[in-house]
């Protein structure tokens, strides 16, 4: 008798075991992610030869960005920055989710100890008035459908697109940050163009005044001369109230309380490279996290229609008990004797559940269907980006040359100005005008420098840069 019972237990087990394994191998297909859109062979305005690979994109941010100490503040944002760290977060809980997924196709089991007490009245059927019982419950939904496993590839695609995600906010923070830095080596080099030109005004001024007391000046001149050398003068704290704000901006993207940012190089010495190798509009979908994020939602959204359709089946839960129960508590571990054991089966077949199924069906196919339409965009806003930096890079690279001779001919034009209103052949007007033209032309060029090193990083970005 023993014997018996202690097998029948075992063939339970192995029955249940056996049972599930088998029909767990019926499982939903995944949906491959489609779209229709065309990629062009090269980008706009981009010869064939400067798309010959996608290198810029596999540079790591240390390699691309030469500046030493660019590339320690990157390192401090990538350490720091409160956005990233809160994108990681994210990372952690769909990772939880995740592990919770890969466990369903596992029994749940649970462990209960009772004790019953019967109290039955005089007139009724007479029952065991106390019966002790230690038991362990399994219950196993069988997979038929595909149901949990399309749980589970939802779960890994989710997870899979928090990664992604995390890494497109690095791609972002680390073209801010070199975004912000060029600003600041823009308004360094505008306050020392602004103080050089102080020093002008305040020497062009001083001769004036000379002139004015031998006679060769008119008090106009003096006056107009000292109204533009107060406008230079007035220029200059709100550039330094501007390089205050922008190391406070670059210290909060570092995630630090505001302070200096050294600079250990000038605008005009930062190294930039002509050569440009983009690759083809088609590594996107690799080099882009923010691409590579959209394409795993959208797996994520048909894992959710088919663990939506699979509702509709029935599904099959087996479950299993075993234990010891005795009448009296000295009996309990009296083996064999009080062990018991039992196998259920059950099928169930949803009929009418208030249009709930249905709805839930139509609407995951809603946002899977939302989920393609957010792919295809993300695909046509990246081709976008990289298209818009290198046009912006080379009517900036052609607007910097004009700059550049501008203010080579402006600065000649100052020296000779100068001169000139020594030696009586130049007016004070003439000179006042020179010098503001080359004081607008050097900060311009400035600016210019800053918007060719800014659009550099933003195609880095947008070629799918930075988080390597």
């Amino acid at each position: 008798m023993m014997k018996q019972r202690t097998k029948n237990l075992f063939l339970l087990a192995l029955l249940l075991t056996f049972v599930g394994f088998t029909l767990t191998g019926c499982s939903g297909s995944s949906e491959s992610v489609k779209h229709d859109l065309a990629f062009p062979a090269t980008y706009r305005n981009l010869p064939a030869s400067a798309s010959a690979d996608s290198a810029m994109a596999q540079l790591p941010y240390r390699n691309f960005f030469a500046d030493n100490t660019l590339c320690s503040l990157i390192d401090t944002a990538v350490a720091n920055n409160l956005d990233l760290q809160v994108a990681v977060k994210s990372i952690d809980l769909a990772q939880q989710t995740l592990k919770s997924a890969k466990l369903g196709l596992l029994p749940a089991a649970t462990l209960g100890v009772q004790d019953t007490r019967n109290f039955s009245s005089d007139n009724g059927v007479q029952k065991t008035s106390q019966e002790y019982v230690a038991s362990v419950t399994a219950s196993w939904e069988i997979d038929i459908w595909g149901k949990i496993r399309s749980r589970q590839q939802s779960a890994l695609a989710s997870y899979l697109k928090t990664q992604e995600a995390a890494k497109a906010v690095r791609t972002r923070l680390v073209a801010d940050v070199a975004s912000g830095y060029y600003n600041l080596l823009m308004l360094d080099a505008q306050l020392a163009v602004s103080r050089k030109n102080l020093a002008l005004a305040d020497t062009t001024l001083t001769m004036m005044q000379l002139q004015y007391t031998a006679g060769l000046a008119t008090d106009l001149a003096v006056k107009q001369q000292q109204a533009a050398k107060e406008a230079v003068a007035g220029s200059i704290p709100l550039l330094e109230q501007n390089i205050a704000i922008q190391e406070d901006a670059l210290s909060t993207l570092c995630g630090k309380m505001p302070e200096a940012i050294q600079r250990n190089q000038a605008l005009f010495s930062v190294r930039m490279s002509d050569t440009i190798a983009a690759g083809v509009p088609a590594a996107l979908l690799q080099n882009r996290p923010d691409v590579r994020a959209a394409e795993y939602a959208v797996r994520a959204a048909a894992a959710d229609v088919s663990d939506a359709g699979a509702a509709f089946y029935p599904s099959l839960t087996l479950t299993a008990q075993g234990g010891v129960s005795a009448l009296k508590a000295s009996d309990w571990f009296s083996i064999p004797g009080s062990l018991f054991g039992s196998l259920q089966g059950s099928l169930l077949q949803p009929l009418f559940q208030r249009g709930q199924l249905q709805a839930n069906y139509k609407q995951s196919t809603i946002r899977r269907d939302q989920a393609e339409l957010a792919f295809k965009q993300s695909l046509l806003k990246a081709v976008a980006e990289v298209s818009d930096a290198l046009i912006r890079l080379e009517k900036i690279k052609e607007q910097e040359r004009f700059a550049e001779a501008r203010v080579a001919t402006l600065q000649r034009a100052v020296a000779n100005a100068g001169m000139l209103f020594q030696s009586g052949m130049a007016t004070s007007l003439e000179v006042m005008v020179v010098q503001s033209n080359a004081l607008s032309a050097e900060l311009a060029l400035a600016d210019l420098r800053r918007q060719r090193l800014a659009a550099m990083a933003e195609l880095y970005r947008s070629l799918g840069g930075g988080w390597r």
